[in-house]
């Protein structure tokens, strides 16, 4: 089964619907296009499920053979794919998160009312598990922004430094370009909005802030984050299996690194 390798597209950072993104898959199965919520009006929501910060669960058929669980905010989405993907129901092929929503796609039409009530019957845990372990990225923090993200705070660079390595960050789902992983779990201190203007180019790398996320921009492409350091280390690379460093429910920790050093991870 995969889970969460195909990137969600999260209306190009940070703004608009979510939608699937395309791209690459490792899910099982075959191809098919990309799923369209189709206009029905049931809906299934769990009758006592709290999951976590997210409340309960909104089931919603999207096609055939895939359910669109809609959530109040990114831990309840997280919770979810973590309690499914820990114990997958018969049938589940894929799980792909976004900020609001978690698409589960399942094998075939007749297992839609069992996985409907697996889904609104998952108790997520009450502590993050590390899926897949935890991933060490070294940062040269030198980034453009760095000194903006400082006055927005009321930190010193230096501060910003150790606020943002001192955390352990978790991957939350993936969007706006395949490999680009949206990271939560930092100081609620670091919280700054986006660049009022967007830059044409940001380069593969970066390592950036926003709306309290945190990302490593994957390659080269516009962007519109507070860039605040750049590693090395490569997050995308379609020659490695999954291509995508970063996958929904990693634990990230950033190091900081001097200008030269080796990339490790």
């Amino acid at each position: 089964m995969s889970t969460g390798h195909r990137p969600i597209v999260d209306g190009g950072e940070l703004t608009g619907p979510v939608v699937d993104g395309g791209g690459p898959s490792n899910r099982v199965g075959g191809a098919g296009d990309a799923p369209v919520t189709l206009p029905i009006d049931e809906s299934s929501t769990a009758g006592g499920a709290d999951v976590r910060s997210g409340g309960r669960p909104r089931v919603r058929p999207c096609g055939d053979t895939a359910l669109l669980v809609e959530l109040d905010g990114v831990e309840g989405v997280l919770a979810l794919y973590e309690a499914l993907a820990a114990d997958p129901p018969p049938g589940v092929t894929d799980l792909l998160p976004a900020a609001r929503t978690l698409l589960v796609r399942f094998d075939r039409p007749a297992r839609r009312e069992a996985i409907i009530s697996a889904v609104t019957r998952a108790r997520p845990s009450g502590s993050r598990r590390a899926a897949g372990g935890e991933i060490v990225i070294p940062v040269v923090y030198q980034g453009a922004d760095l000194a903006d993200v400082a006055a927005l705070t009321g930190l010193s660079p230096r501060e910003v430094i150790d606020t943002h390595t001192r955390a352990t960050w978790t991957v939350a789902f993936s969007g706006f370009a395949p490999g680009f992983g949206y990271l939560i779990g930092g100081d609620p201190r670091l919280h700054v909005p986006r660049r009022t203007e967007s830059r044409v180019r940001v380069p593969a790398g970066a390592v950036a802030l926003a709306a309290g996320y945190t990302a490593v921009y994957p390659r080269e492409s516009p962007g519109g984050w507070q860039i605040i350091g750049r590693t090395e280390l490569a997050v995308w690379n379609l020659a490695a299996d999954p291509p995508a460093l970063l996958r929904p429910g990693m634990r990230v920790r950033f190091v900081e690194a001097a200008p030269g050093e080796g990339r490790h991870g």
